[in-house]
């Protein structure tokens, strides 16, 4: 391996400098804030909190509803991602269902609980046809829904991409073996995703037990630890005191998932050649999970089909007629358009600086000798520990005298380091395969590490990158907790509007926001995948 230089000291020195700012600091300040008492330092703001029966209610509610939903996610998860890798139903089907099941990622959390409501309220589609609602929409019922559709894109993507590395062969051995379905099943695919399994359930639980969008839409009066959270910092009384307990109290769950997950690593293994052995038909099985795979997506076109049926509509639910009424008012209005170009802004910012500054960590982690780069690893553990809520209002503490605060680069800087950690992932798996020789052979052929990268690595690794810019522009469009306590008048987003729009009732105005939001992320995301499909292609070749 090369050794370092300053050009790598030089980028390194910055990167380290912007974590420490950025996400350490911050995060140390809010732990400074949590033991102040005025112009003292205590544990009683701990002692009031662990005794007030309101945080304690919201803390077992969100719990119980966490608990439950990550079950019946991870369950769901992996039969989807079976019946994509281990049946042969209908491709048409598979790719529906690879399709179908990510939609919901490419939209505001807050905004499932609106589309939730026109579902299964009183004027709901569900309830027109039923004749009366089915339930409950507001509190556990809602939490539990929207929970499931928020987290379960992600427990598929982590599934799907664990089973298609699993050696199919042994199916068929453990077939002329005449081993039981049962024994087959649980040796040849249970037993090893069990690590990907309790990840996936550790990771839902905590993307549940932090989100803020879909209890401020339909919590209802079932209290939660991210609104509890919301009202002691913007509700009638601040407490910021309280605010700073609760988000320390609300890094528990995070930390304990952390170390669950390093215990399940035990249960991964990895085989010396995985082969794509054809699978047997059956007859029984590739029907029955076809037929849930098309209810699952089903059940997500239905429900969020009335996002796209009540903007076009005079007067859901008494007129259904035809109109572009709303559509041409949201744009007629140049506050909701302003947000709209604000998002934009902001998203497509944190995906390039973002990409710069999570490639540039993981190339001084995997390609350089540097020491200190092992610090990186650390980083990206700790931002995939801290809830959103939990770092936006860190940066509240830290910066809220400051000329930063209510800024664009606030906001931005709050994104980045917000979602650091699967990106890193993505390119530090992407240059750990690539010939460790190459810096070597470039500087014994008289180049400079930078221009090794840029002519040798740079190339190889770029569909990753476009990856990588997808995800973080995609995360930024939707992001709600993360921002809510950064947001000014004059840097709004749409995330963060619709909660505004909420409380004036404006339901139409939401959903023509949210459709600006998909349509955006569908052109984004569909560019990106075009793109790497084609730059694939022509390495082929």
């Amino acid at each position: 391996m090369l050794k370092t230089n300053k050009t790598v000291k030089t980028l390194f020195i910055p990167i380290i400098f912007f974590f420490i700012s950025f996400l350490f600091v911050p995060l140390l300040c809010m732990f400074w804030q949590s033991i102040r008492m005025g112009k003292t330092f205590t544990l009683q703001n701990y002692v009031e909190a662990l005794g007030s029966a309101e945080i304690r209610v919201a803390f077992i509610n969100s719990f119980q509803v966490s608990f439950v939903a990550a079950i019946l996610t991870t369950c769901l998860a992996f039969l989807l991602a079976y019946a994509v890798h281990f049946t042969v139903m209908n491709q048409f089907i598979k790719r529906l269902l690879q399709i179908g099941i990510t939609l919901p990622m490419l939209l505001p959390t807050i905004t499932y609980g609106f589309v939730l409501i026109y579902t299964f309220g009183n004027q709901g589609i569900v309830t027109k046809l039923f004749g009366e609602p089915l339930f409950t929409i507001y509190g556990f019922n809602g939490l539990l829904i929207g929970y499931v559709l928020y987290t379960l894109p992600v427990a598929f993507i982590l599934m799907q991409n664990s089973m298609q590395y699993i050696d199919k062969r042994f199916l068929l051995v453990s077939t002329l073996m005449h081993d039981k379905p049962s024994r087959r099943f649980y040796h040849t695919v249970f037993r090893p995703m069990i690590g990907t399994i309790g990840g996936a359930f550790i990771l839902t639980f905590i993307l549940s037990f932090t989100d803020f969008g879909i209890p401020a839409s339909v919590g209802g009066n079932f209290d939660v630890i991210a609104t509890t959270l919301y009202q002691s910092m913007l509700g009638s009384i601040v407490k910021f005191e309280q605010g700073a307990v609760i988000s320390v109290l609300m890094l528990i769950p995070a930390v304990l998932g952390i170390v669950m997950l390093s215990m399940l690593e035990r249960f991964n293994f990895q085989y010396k050649h995985v082969s794509q052995s054809e699978l047997v038909k059956h007859r029984v099985r590739d029907i029955t999970f076809g037929i849930i795979s098309l209810i699952s997506v089903g059940v997500i076109f239905v429900i969020f089909s009335t996002m796209i049926i009540v903007p076009f509509t005079k007067g859901y639910p008494y007129d259904l007629s035809f109109t572009l009424e709303h559509v041409q008012n949201v744009l007629a209005e140049k506050e909701l358009t302003k947000v709209y170009v604000n998002s934009l802004i902001v998203a497509f910012l944190t995906a390039a600086f973002g990409v710069c500054i999570t490639f540039i960590s993981a190339l001084l982690n995997v390609r350089t000798p540097l020491k200190g780069r092992k610090s990186l690893d650390f980083v990206s553990m700790v931002t995939n520990t801290v809830p959103g809520m939990v770092l936006g209002l860190s940066y509240l503490f830290l910066f809220n005298n400051s000329s930063l605060k209510g800024t664009f680069l606030i906001i931005i800087a709050c994104n980045i380091v917000h979602f650091f950690t699967t990106p890193y992932l993505m390119a530090k798996n992407s240059l750990q395969k690539m010939d460790p020789t190459w810096e070597v052979t470039g500087e014994l052929l008289k180049d400079s590490w930078i221009k090794t990268v840029i002519r040798i690595i740079l190339p190889n690794v770029r569909p990753t990158i476009i990856q990588m810019f997808s995800y973080y522009f995609l995360n930024a469009m939707v992001t709600v907790s993360g921002v809510i306590f950064l947001v000014s008048t004059s840097t709004m987003l749409v995330s963060t509007r619709i909660k505004e729009l909420q409380h004036f009732a404006k339901y139409t105005d939401i959903f023509v926001l949210s459709i600006f939001i998909l349509c955006t992320n569908l052109i984004v995301k569909l560019g990106c995948d075009y793109i790497t499909t084609n730059k694939e292609k022509t390495k082929g070749l």
